[in-house]
């Protein structure tokens, strides 16, 4: 049960992720989380740091999709902002949301990585459909008060130090 938690790459946040690397791995797509993965999830307004990044990622030939668990109206926005296609409402870890990112980036399973916050979500989610994951660091410590408590029991499972693999 503890494999499926661990993340095959780990990075501080997303603007240390090594896409040279994904790219070497063959990964050609990515299944991107929303909330304290690219936007604080207090927050609404996406930085321009997130938006160069993202724009960056797509000239370097990667396809993405956002995946969040958060609602509909807010994922529809941030998707139109960032023109990226999104599915909200996700209830991750289970497959059939990240089942259709895959479907939408029209790739293989070894050619996709998840990138998210949070253990028990994106990277179970991911990892239990065979795509490789990456963990980062969430962008605030402002979350709902349920993601607090599952925090701590993340804590004792994987510690977040530095790039492992």
């Amino acid at each position: 049960m503890f494999e499926k938690l661990k993340p095959d790459l780990y990075y501080q946040n997303i603007f240390a992720i090594d896409f040279g690397e994904l790219a070497r791995k063959g990964v050609r797509g990515l299944i991107c989380d929303i909330d304290n993965t690219i936007i604080p999830w207090s927050e609404d307004k996406i930085l321009k740091e997130v938006t160069d990044w993202f724009a960056e990622i797509k000239k370097k030939g990667f396809s993405i999709c956002l995946v969040s668990n958060g609602k509909d109206k807010r994922v529809k926005k941030i998707s139109r902002e960032l023109a990226i296609p999104a599915l909200g409402l996700a209830l991750k870890p289970s497959r059939k949301a990240v089942k259709k990112a895959q479907e939408i980036l029209k790739l293989k399973k070894e050619e996709i990585a998840v990138i998210g916050d949070q253990l028990f979500t994106d990277i179970l989610g991911g990892n239990r459909m065979g795509f490789k994951t990456i963990l980062v660091d969430p962008m605030s410590s402002k979350e709902f008060f349920t993601t607090m408590l599952v925090r701590r029991i993340e804590g004792f499972i994987y510690k977040r130090r530095g790039n492992s693999e």
